[in-house]
């Protein structure tokens, strides 16, 4: 290609991203992330960008999508996009899900699925997961296609080592929570485990933190799980109490204080005049929101000068406990 040509084009895609709203500093850095956007013509460009909207992707969000993987304007529309995009359709039914998944990873575009599958397919059958299984985790969590097998089979070793020692167990875990697999054991998952351990969960209650409560097992234990242990403790939470908390209710270690946590305790001692003893009987006092639940409950019981203990009273939905306990006039 003779220079006045290339550089011409450069000028014309430049346009191109400029009319699509993007600044000279996201320009240069897709430039630079993705040489063959010089010389692509801007006709291509425009027609693989509005291909991306056609297929359902937000056009708030399509400049998003673009800077991630600027190559995504570069592919072929017939021998490469298409093709991408109606394999991804195969993997599950729910509207919306291939354009969710691109815009979660638009990296996914540049990949070769049908390659990627295969063998994807193989490791996961292996633990019990079906491939229609597969191709729900791989739209919900699209960055699947792009781990290697050594880094999955890492996981499930990870697993293995703290007490899943059934191969379905772990299939059903991360057919559940495929977003498991993109954490690095070393820095985030081996961390969190040991911080569970050391505030007394044993291995069924770490596991069932694990299975049922995957954003607390994926949070960061110095930003986000000490601070919230040590707002427990300065409630006046002992250590057994502690471990039934966390074991009975874990997002209690990844609920805000300010927001939550610390309004309901007050709530409790101050309103309701109870001890902080009978949350570590009842963990799922912090699940409860404060004005359709709390709030409301408690006035109901002052009014009729009823005495339960928490769980009676919260254990319930509203239709039970206005049934048990009798609705007075002007709570309806």
């Amino acid at each position: 290609m003779e220079r006045g040509t290339a550089t011409g084009q450069k000028l014309s895609i430049v346009g191109f991203f400029e009319e699509k709203g993007f600044d000279d500093e996201k320009i240069n850095r897709m430039l630079r992330k993705c040489n063959r956007l010089e010389s692509i013509e801007r006709e291509r460009a425009s027609e693989n960008w509005d291909y991306l909207e056609s297929i359902g992707i937000q056009k708030r969000k399509l400049p998003y999508v673009i800077f991630k993987c600027p190559k995504i304007l570069t592919l072929s529309m017939n021998q490469k996009l298409v093709p991408t995009v109606q394999c991804l359709a195969t993997l599950g039914s729910k509207p919306g899900g291939v354009a969710s998944a691109i815009t979660k990873f638009p990296d996914i575009l540049s990949h070769s699925i049908e390659l990627k599958l295969c063998p994807l397919l193989a490791f996961f059958q292996a633990l019990g997961i079906s491939e229609k299984q597969l191709g729900k985790m791989v739209l919900l969590n699209p960055r699947l296609i792009s781990y290697s097998e050594m880094k999955l089979t890492q996981i499930t070793d990870f697993l293995a080592s703290i007490g899943f020692n059934k191969e379905e167990l772990i299939g059903k875990t991360l057919a559940k929570n495929p977003f498991l697999m993109g954490y690095s054991i070393e820095k985030r998952l081996w961390p969190t485990t040991e911080f569970l351990k050391s505030i007394g969960l044993d291995e069924v209650s770490l596991q069932r933190v694990v299975c049922y409560f995957p954003e607390v097992f994926c949070r960061d234990v110095n930003r986000v799980l000490k601070p919230n242990l040590a707002f427990l403790k300065r409630c006046g939470f002992d250590n057994n109490q502690i471990a039934n908390l966390v074991a009975g209710y874990p997002p209690v270690l990844i609920k805000s204080v300010s927001k939550s946590l610390e309004p309901k305790m007050r709530f409790l001692v101050e309103v309701m005049g109870r001890e902080i003893s009978e949350i570590a009987d009842y963990p799922e006092f912090f699940r409860h929101g404060m004005k359709k639940s709390l709030e409301f409950r408690q006035k109901v019981l002052k009014q009729k000068n009823i005495h339960c203990s928490l769980s009676e009273m919260l254990s319930c939905n509203q239709r039970k406990f206005i049934a048990k306990y009798g609705l007075a006039v002007g709570f309806s």
